[in-house]
């Protein structure tokens, strides 16, 4: 039997999904094996609960959330079964991530093709579960139409394999009184003309290929659904209980295994045509004039979604084909050997059509960019301002293409009619659209517009013969409305099927059929605030929607929650854990009905304050920042810890210590002495403490009429008087006057240690003396990332309102070492003539908050200045030093196999091949990335500006 865990940390982190729904679940369960499981459906049985199947947690309408067991299959049962390449199938287990699934395929010319905008940590058991389709579910379909086989457990324990009712065995399992009850319920169906009939005329359209409401009882009792790919069915009694299940939410069995259909890979050559379209209306009759190009796909995004893509960092950087401000945009992708000449044709349409003003192309490796910006969709809405956002209600509806524009005119017209406003995305080349109405659940009008526009759009949706959920599934969301949909009589047939399945409500009760209300236990409880936080860290909170990009394996890239990289897939470690546990401290409270301070501390304690999150989520939700506000609030309640208390007055202690480096030193670097302090401070016996070497700058009196200001933070000051000296050489050979205000430290620390209040007083001070020294033409330079960008992302909301104005003066002539470079490049002071030719490779370790921030592209621009190098941007997320992270005991290991992930492979690679007559350099800005890299390699790690003086050409420019 697995462990449950029944502590409140686990029940709030899965009372969510990605969902506008909370409800504290019994318990959570990891299971293993497929024993486990069919323990776990005993154990639900002896006890009268349920279980509730969960994979990627990233279901929309609630699939997820309940009262029961949550049983989470994506941490274990993820493993590739077995591959047959010739017959194009592969056997999973349901936690196998979609993405990375086809990163294994990929050698063997394959792919699964059902995907979904959350497909780089959504899970096969839940694509299947919600019946999910995706971007090119024109040409693919939905995964209903490639599951050739499941295998799991029904309710009463009993093994199952749909491949028997594929073989027409009406005695496929005799010790199953549910097996044989499930067969002779389908043949009755199967055989009475009536119950046909009914089907017919009351189900969706089976040319509509997006059909996710409900059961799926009619493909389940058409024979001519069985076949696919040669897959042999045995003549009219065969029954494909694999349509069925398929979209069944978990409600009617357990999944431990599926069987995939596999397509080859699409053509390599593809592009898409972005139409930019003269309005939303004009968008709808675009599609048409689209789709009758033969387009592999068409997705939409409309103007309010691009507005809100700028203000997030790595959205922002994918609208790079978007011309000025559409009011929507189609886009269109072909492939193939006719791409061009069916581009062409299309764009020749549009502009007969008035429809479009304008078109942009994108080719190649660059078109994932512009997926990517379409997946961020979700993610983004939101971040629009105030409490009211685009909500998960009726944004799954599927009508036939052709009928949209109808459709459009009457959903607007019952907007206007409640007041209300909405967003428009989604898979228009096959009638599925994601409206999302802008409400504030928070108040009485919003929850009461929450059920009236789901009730209305479900009478729409009828009315124009389409299907209220496309790819998402019912849920707890739409299930209330599946009787006007489909009528009585159908729906107590989906009931029936409930009930013959699952006659005990063993699995995922109150999901499709006989649903709670479909606005009750929503996720927001009004503002209650028992933490005095400010309202905006609430705000900041709430933005995490659940879509859960922060759970995305390694194998997918990105920087964010490098603690849940390496943590065995454990939810609690990831940024949407802690935001669901944060934002139930805030609302709920602590020491009371949920959390403890305690707890709260313990979740938070993982986090590396990378930012990370802050980049990569789609939400734009900083836990780094939001961690701090939490913890400062703790502090005030609680004290501060020991350990924070000191690390976030380091620099104070190294300040002191300067007067006396010998001792210091000696103290720092002596066993005995040594091991008495990181015990002290619970810092790992495995680190070396800094030593001090306090910094004596040269810097050259002359004036110049270019002027800079180096920021000498902390680490720099106190630690590499080397690295200040030769920004300083840089500078001054580059023919800048260097000037070096007297300033005290960035207040870093303190924030990482959620120490606010002190790091408030340094931000005050910081800008009060800088406020006039700082300029456009003479601006703040810093060498240390985390240092200098805290003048940018930090002190303009740490400082008091009267001081607000110059702390964003100051933050916008803050510039890190490379954006300034870059700058002066751009401005032509400086030219790879200032430096030497070199044919070296230079592997560059970007900082987290560097990527996060500003990104790496201007350290490799200004590293090549030097011609002939060749930079390699290792591609890694947080070396796992982070700061006083690494150094303390409890995370010494988890900050190794941080750094094993990627960073500390490449650059065993990187000198492995290299030369003696290339030269290879390992560079990194941060100053706790070098200190990993050496303790964990033994590697020499420089910082950029080293390499660029020892390639100085010039001796002093003019």
């Amino acid at each position: 039997m697995p462990r449950l865990y029944t502590d409140m940390l686990h029940r709030v982190a899965y009372a969510t999904d990605a969902s506008a729904y909370r409800e504290i679940p019994q318990a959570v369960a990891y299971p293993k094996t497929d024993e486990e499981v069919r323990q776990l459906i005993l154990l639900a049985r002896i006890q009268g609960t349920h279980l509730i199947p969960r994979a990627g947690g990233t279901s929309i309408a609630g699939q997820v959330v309940g009262d029961g067991i949550v049983v989470d299959v994506g941490r274990y049962m993820n493993a590739i079964l077995e591959l047959n390449a010739e017959q194009h199938w592969v056997r999973v287990q349901p936690g196998v991530i979609r993405d990375e699934l086809n990163l294994y395929l990929k050698d063997y010319g394959l792919f699964f093709s059902p995907e979904t905008s959350t497909s780089n940590r959504c899970c096969i058991g839940g694509m299947v579960g919600n019946n999910s389709c995706g971007t090119h579910s024109l040409v693919y379909g939905s995964t209903r139409h490639h599951v050739l086989q499941i295998k799991g457990f029904l309710s009463d324990g009993a093994y199952f394999d749909t491949d028997h009712f594929l073989n027409g065995d009406p005695h496929w399992a005799s010790d199953s009184p549910i097996g044989d009850a499930i067969v002779r319920q389908l043949q009755e169906w199967r055989h009475n003309p009536q119950v046909r009939q009914t089907i017919a005329q009351h189900f969706p359209d089976r040319q509509l290929k997006r059909r996710s409401c409900g059961y799926a009882i009619d493909e389940a009792l058409e024979p001519s659904a069985f076949a696919l790919d040669g897959h042999e069915c045995a003549g009219n009694e065969a029954i494909d209980l694999c349509k069925l299940i398929c979209g069944s939410e978990g409600t009617l069995c357990f999944i431990t295994e599926v069987r995939l259909h596999l397509d080859p890979l699409p053509p390599a050559s593809h592009m898409v045509l972005c139409a930019h379209c003269a309005s939303l209306e004009a968008s709808f009759e675009a599609n048409l004039i689209a789709l009758r190009h033969r387009p592999v796909a068409v997705e939409l995004m409309d103007g309010q979604i691009l507005d809100l893509c700028k203000d997030n960092p790595a959205a922002s950087r994918n609208r790079f084909f978007v011309k000025g401000n559409p009011p929507a945009l189609l886009i269109a992708e072909f492939n193939g050997d006719n791409m061009e000449r069916q581009a062409d044709e299309l764009e020749d349409d549009f502009a007969k059509s008035g429809l479009v003003d304008c078109c942009t192309r994108v080719y190649g490796a660059e078109v994932s960019r512009v997926w990517a910006l379409r997946k961020a969709g979700l993610g983004v809405l939101t971040t629009m301002k105030g409490d009211a956002k685009p909500v998960g209600v009726i944004e799954d509806t599927a009508v036939a293409p052709e009928r949209l524009p109808h459709y459009l005119a009457d959903f607007q017209e019952m907007l206007q009619r409640c007041g209300t406003s909405c967003v428009f995305y989604g898979h228009i080349s096959t009638g599925e659209l994601h409206l999302r109405p802008v409400l504030n659940l928070k108040s009485d009008e919003g929850r009461r517009l929450f059920r009236q526009l789901a009730e209305e759009t479900a009478k729409l949706v009828k009315k124009h013969h389409g299907s209220l959920s496309g790819e998402h599934g019912d849920g707890r969301l739409r299930g209330e409305f599946i009787p006007l949909m489909y009528g009585d009589e159908c729906y107590q047939m989906m009931r029936q099927v409930k009930q013959c399945w699952d006659p005990d409500g063993v699995f995922n009760r109150g999901k499709i059929v006989d649903t709670p209300p479909m606005d009750s236990h929503l996720r927001y409880d009004g503002d209650n605030l028992p933490l005095s936080v400010p309202a905006e860290t609430l705000a900041s909170i709430e933005q995490c929607n659940g879509a859960a990009d922060c759970r995305k394996p390694q194998s997918m890239g990105g920087t964010m929650c490098p603690a849940y990289k390496v943590s065995d897939r454990d939810e609690l470690q990831s940024t949407r854990a802690r935001a669901n546990i944060l934002r139930e401290a805030l609302t709920f409270g602590i020491q009371g009905q949920s959390l403890s301070a305690a707890e709260l501390k313990t979740v938070l304690d993982s986090c590396l304050a990378c930012k990370g999150c802050k980049n990569e989520c789609p939400s734009n939700v900083d836990l780094t920042r939001i961690r701090a506000e939490v913890l400062q609030q703790l502090y005030r309640r609680k004290g501060t810890p020991f350990r924070s208390f000191m690390v976030a007055r380091m620099a104070l202690v190294e300040r002191l210590g300067a007067f006396v480096p010998h001792i210091y030193n000696a103290m720092a670097s002596w066993k005995p002495t040594a091991s008495i302090i990181k015990k002290i401070v619970s810092f790992a016996p495995q680190r070396d403490i800094p030593k001090l070497h306090p910094v004596r700058l040269q810097v050259s009196s002359v004036s110049r009429p270019r002027k800079v200001c180096l920021f000498l933070d902390e680490f720099t000051r106190y630690h590499e008087p080397a690295l200040a000296q030769a920004f300083v050489n840089l500078l001054q050979g580059l023919g800048y006057q260097v000037l070096v205000p007297k300033v005290g430290e960035s207040g870093r620390a303190a924030i990482s240690k959620g120490c606010l209040d002190l790091a408030r007083r340094h931000a005050v001070r910081n800008v009060k003396q800088l406020r006039n020294q700082i300029s456009d033409e003479v601006p703040l330079v810093g060498i240390e990332p985390s240092c200098i960008l805290t003048f940018r992302d930090e002190y303009p909301r740490l400082v008091p309102a009267e001081l607000q104005s110059d702390a964003e003066k100051l933050a916008k002539n803050s510039y890190l070492f490379d954006e300034f470079f870059m700058r002066e490049v751009a401005n032509g002071r400086i030219s790879s003539a200032d430096f030497v030719a070199d044919s070296c490779d230079i592997w560059l370790h970007g900082h987290c908050h560097q990527k996060a921030l500003v990104g790496v592209e201007q350290s490799v621009s200004m590293l090549k200045l030097i011609s002939g190098a060749r930079v390699h941007v290792v591609q890694s997320p947080c070396c796992g030093m982070a700061g006083s992270f690494g150094y303390e005991k409890e995370h010494y290991k988890t900050s190794l196999a941080i750094g094993e992930l990627s960073l500390f492979p490449a650059l065993r690679k990187a000198l492995r091949q290299s030369v003696p007559d290339n030269p290879t350099y390992i560079t990194a800005p941060g100053t706790s990335c070098r200190q990993q890299i050496h303790d964990a390699l033994d590697i020499v790690a420089v910082h950029p500006i080293m390499l660029m003086l020892s390639h100085l050409a010039v001796q002093e420019k003019k």
